[in-house]
């Protein structure tokens, strides 16, 4: 059963940010404030709009009215190939930490969904004076549970980072400061910590293997001890519990 769960985890497509397989397989509550519903309405009245980080384009393809300009960014090229399918040319190949190759001032919306890097720098200026930027940022401590199980306990404090760039795991004082001191008016933030339960192992491997930065160099070989220790845990206890960090930020420029 383990090894049928491991090559199952394995099996799996972890292009793009899709989460649909894990139905029935893992849980996540979703924050309260709705991202998608918040974007399609700050989209409606927008005239040019930016999406850094797009993913596989999945959260801006469903915008029911995007304005008359759209672009977004992409750096990992399998989720690029996604993106352009489904947003066309319209998608960015450049690195997550990496100027922007817009004009100033070209966007009254810059939009981006669990930034890996955040460029503040470059987002003041390319939005236009009194544009907006609402996204939805990792919290630090996001799945910490898992990450710990899967490494052992981290000590020491967060890794320090230019204020003008801040990385996935950010905490809500550390995010605003770094938007204020690029010049940005924050004009709304909101935290929340949500439950997660992964029902079974290959859910985990999948986890793994899509969300990267949980365990760094992630490989079923490299950790097939620990798996298989949580595989047991779960057969005989039920869901392995973590919880994620959620971040909502709204800033003016």
């Amino acid at each position: 059963m383990f090894s049928d769960r491991l090559a199952e985890g394995l099996a799996v497509p972890v292009e793009g940010w899709d989460f649909s397989w894990f139905d029935g397989r893992a849980t996540e509550q979703r924050p309260s404030w709705g991202y998608s519903r918040l974007l399609a309405d700050r989209a409606a009245s927008a005239k040019a709009l930016l999406d850094v980080q797009t993913g596989g384009g999945e959260v801006l393809a469903s915008v029911p009215a995007l304005p008359p300009v759209v672009a977004a960014t992409e750096s990992w090229e399998p989720n690029l190939a996604l993106a352009r399918r489904r947003l066309g040319e319209a998608v960015a190949h450049i690195p997550d930490d990496a100027d922007l190759p817009f004009p100033d001032a070209h966007f009254d919306l810059v939009v981006s969904r669990h930034p890996v890097t955040t460029r503040w720098d470059e987002i003041a200026r390319v939005l236009t004076p009194g544009g907006r930027y609402l996204a939805q940022h990792v919290g630090s401590g996001t799945v910490r549970e898992l990450t710990e199980f899967m490494m052992g306990q981290v000590t020491g404090g967060r890794r320090p980072h230019d204020p003008l760039t801040t990385h996935s795991g950010v905490d809500v004082v550390g995010l605003v400061t770094a938007a204020e001191r690029a010049g940005l008016d924050v004009t709304d933030v909101r935290h929340e910590a949500l439950r997660m339960e992964f029902f079974d192992i290959a859910a985990v491997v999948v986890f793994l293997r899509k969300v990267v930065w949980t365990v760094p160099g992630f490989t079923v070989d490299a950790y097939r001890d620990r798996l298989e220790t949580l595989h047991d845990f779960i057969e005989r206890h039920g869901p392995f519990v973590a919880h994620s960090q959620r971040i909502l930020i709204e800033a003016v420029r």
